[in-house]
């Protein structure tokens, strides 16, 4: 699956931004879509992950209760919405795709391209 990842930007801390990916491809639904980041300097990092139906959803603890993932599997698209953004939440935010319910980004198999995120004070 090729994945495009689309909404990031320059925010105020306290603000939002809403991060898309599509997929390309008819299996869309057979895989587990996470979400990562990286800020410069640091390794890759886990956000948040949504199962195959969206029914189940897993969050890194930095971002829980602020940010959450959806799924629209008629779109092949899967979602971030993130709110109340602080400025370590600034990095490369990055869609991947993989066939487990996993936070480890070794197990994922398709990455999008990457959206900065840029949260200022």
């Amino acid at each position: 699956v090729q994945l495009q990842a689309s909404g990031g930007g320059l925010v105020q801390a306290g603000g939002s931004l809403r991060l898309s990916c599509v997929a390309s491809g008819r299996t869309f639904s057979s895989y587990v879509m996470g979400w990562f980041r990286q800020a410069p300097g640091k390794e890759r990092e886990f956000v948040a992950y949504i199962v195959w139906s969206g029914g189940a959803t897993v969050y890194a603890d930095s971002v829980k209760g602020r940010f959450t993932t959806s799924r629209d599997n008629a779109k092949n698209t899967v979602y971030l919405q993130m709110n109340s953004l602080k400025p370590e939440d600034t990095a490369v935010y990055y869609c991947a795709a993989t066939r487990f319910t996993t936070r480890s980004p070794s197990f994922y198999d398709s990455w999008g391209q990457g959206t900065q995120v840029t949260v200022s004070n």
